[in-house]
């Protein structure tokens, strides 16, 4: 089958599409035909080397975090699926695998597509769609009347956020370009700020939280739009020790590593009285299921920015490295 493998870490030469055997199943695993792929960040990130002290992927490895497909085969012990069904996951963080013509999936990770969606939205779900639902909704404990600022809206994990803290009965207020403006409003935002034109602290003040998805010096600067007691959950900053302990489920040496990284933003979260939290998402069917039939009831539409053929990869990941995408990057197997 082909594959995008990670041959060393680098830059986009590091990749190559190969031909590699197709896995098979073990117990509790399914054999998944990707038919669509998502590209994100934490993608070019693993290719860099920026992971490595957190993970070390033993190279060469087909890369890839989350994919749409059918089921081909099912390993012993599966149950809840069978050959032929629609399925859609965020993959085994240990493992990756989803860009390739097929990929081997827990059961636990998979979750059926809604009928009325196609593969390649289906694909670009998983991992943005997750990590807002958990960043929103498990961290900063929206609910109605809530009042949350989303830095960089239009963005994959941001075109989500927005319209799951509105499911949450939030107030949403994001940083959008004039050119980004007319899609975070129809994605349901109350309030859009041009980060061009004015910095977004001289107009947000006492939200309850902030979803960080830039990181740098946004990061920095949301500290002083949170009230006392509200919280700043980032999936672009620094880690911090319970990223280690609750995100990675390691001990050791991460954490102490962690708490010197991020000793200085941490410091700047107690000044001004909120908590600082950065956040590893969870791949898990069920929360999957769950924006799955968010979806199927028109409360969460996926958006797509554009889609690629598997043998463009290389041109769809130099498209989403410029940072201009507006929604997700997919390519099409």
């Amino acid at each position: 089958m082909k594959a995008l493998v990670l041959t060393r870490y680098g830059g986009p030469e590091a990749m190559e599409l190969r031909d590699v055997p197709r896995p098979e199943p073990g117990a509790g695993e399914v054999l998944v035909r990707v038919h669509a792929a998502g590209l994100n960040p934490v993608d070019y990130k693993i290719r860099e080397g920026k992971l490595r002290v957190i993970r070390r992927w033993p190279l060469p490895v087909v890369m890839g975090g989350e994919l749409s497909g059918t089921v081909e085969a099912c390993g012993e012990g599966v149950t809840a699926f069978a050959a032929g069904d629609r399925v859609f996951a965020r993959v085994d963080k240990t493992a990756m695998g989803a860009f390739a013509q097929y990929a081997v999936v827990p059961e636990r990770l998979l979750a059926r597509m809604p009928d009325a969606l196609g593969f390649e939205a289906a694909a670009g779900v998983p991992l943005a769609g997750l990590t807002a639902l958990q960043a929103l909704r498990d961290e900063l404990g929206l609910r109605p009347g809530s009042r949350v600022f989303i830095p960089g809206g239009a963005g994959g994990v941001g075109t989500f956020a927005i319209q799951i803290a509105k499911w949450l009965g939030a107030h949403v207020t994001t940083t959008a370009s004039p050119r980004g403006r007319a899609l975070v409003e129809r994605l349901g935002a109350d309030r859009v700020i041009d980060y061009t034109a004015e910095r977004f602290e001289d107009r947000v003040r006492d939200v309850d939280g902030v979803f960080d998805l830039m990181g740098g010096d946004t990061l920095s600067r949301s500290f002083d739009v949170v009230k006392p007691g509200g919280t700043v959950v980032s999936v672009a900053g620094v880690p911090e020790p319970q990223t280690a302990w609750k995100d990675l489920d390691r001990r050791g040496f991460l954490p102490a590593l962690f708490w010197l990284a991020s000793w200085r933003l941490r410091r700047q979260a107690r000044r001004r009285g909120v908590r600082y939290r950065y956040l590893f998402m969870r791949p898990d069917g069920a929360e999957l299921a769950e924006l799955a039939e968010l979806i199927r009831d028109g409360g969460l539409e996926p958006v797509i920015d554009r889609v690629f053929a598997f043998d463009e990869i290389a041109a769809a990941f130099a498209h989403l490295e410029t940072g201009r995408a507006k929604g997700k990057v997919i390519v099409r197997m």
